[in-house]
């Protein structure tokens, strides 16, 4: 009888760590990525634990869930991050599920507005409880500033239909000086540094986003006990090693290739050292502390 819009507590969900299913893992090849996966898990129970978030956090069962992928097939949930590998992810998911017959013959726009993909959310309270507690949980993540500037780059310094009038009129309204009309009309040209007040900005003037949102917020890593934590810095040797877990085709290997503007140079720490640069050392620092928790959690060093 109880509603999926009650207020969800952690001690609700299983704070234990379980043992990964392996039974298909054969011979010695992922070694090394296994034993790197076990140690990532372990940090984290072990984090959450010590920081007790179960406890201090409550929130609606619904919003909890409501950025994890749902693939029945193979039994496997995966919550979005975006500027993680997510749209690779979303492909691979679809021919899992029997969508597509190869991941790389499936666009962007597919990907992200084909609404093939269901939803954990879109379960009933029953539905949410039996995947949580019987599929495996998996989730990808990447150090928190790279995700950061590859989130502005991919959103502010190409067209774009609706990051810059939704995002970027406000910000530049708000936070350049003497901005030219055609700024104020279309939102284009956000530098970077204006992007960093808006997010640091207790009273944004237009509400976060997916993007740039912490990790901690949008698949909560101390509530739901994630099987697998694979980082984008070993994204492919991590996401073939979850596949041959879950018991994917072996002709199935997660794609290579770069999802949009694959001219652009990828986001990489001297990439990223390049737009800190603009920052001050205030700002850089409360950036950072903006994403303190996401640091910590997946025991990510601050630059």
């Amino acid at each position: 009888s109880e509603s999926p819009l009650s207020p969800f507590r952690g001690e609700d969900l299983f704070p234990a760590l379980h043992p990964l299913n392996k039974t298909l893992v054969n011979g010695g090849k992922w070694k090394d990525v296994d034993s790197t996966q076990e140690k990532r898990r372990s940090f984290l129970h072990d984090f959450c634990k010590r920081y007790n978030g179960r406890k201090k956090l409550q929130t609606h069962l619904v919003h909890l869930v409501s950025r994890i992928y749902v693939e029945d097939r193979h039994k496997v949930l995966y919550c979005e991050v975006p500027k993680a590998g997510c749209s690779n992810w979303k492909r691979v998911l679809m021919v899992l599920n029997g969508l597509a017959a190869s991941a790389h013959n499936i666009s962007h726009d597919d990907v992200h507005y084909g609404k093939h993909l269901r939803k954990l959310d879109s379960y009933d309270l029953k539905g949410i409880y039996t995947r949580l507690n019987t599929y495996t949980k998996t989730i990808f993540v990447r150090d928190p500033v790279e995700r950061l500037v590859s989130a502005f780059r991919d959103k502010f310094e190409h067209p774009n239909s609706y990051y810059h009038p939704v995002f970027g009129k406000a910000i530049i309204k708000k936070y350049r000086h003497n901005a030219s009309e055609e700024a104020l009309n279309t939102g284009s040209g956000v530098k970077f540094k204006e992007f960093i007040q808006y997010l640091l900005d207790s009273h944004r003037p237009v509400g976060m986003d997916i993007h740039w949102e912490q990790v901690s917020k949008l698949c909560y890593p101390c509530l739901i006990n994630y099987d697998f934590i694979g980082k984008f810095e070993t994204l492919e040797e991590d996401a073939n090693y979850f596949l041959h877990l879950v018991g994917a085709p072996a002709e199935l290997k997660f794609p290579k290739f770069k999802d949009r503007h694959s001219s652009d140079e990828r986001t990489s720490a001297e990439v990223v050292r390049q737009y800190l640069e603009e920052l001050s050392k205030e700002e850089r620092q409360m950036t950072f502390s903006f994403y303190y928790l996401d640091y910590l959690m997946f025991n990510y060093t601050s630059p």
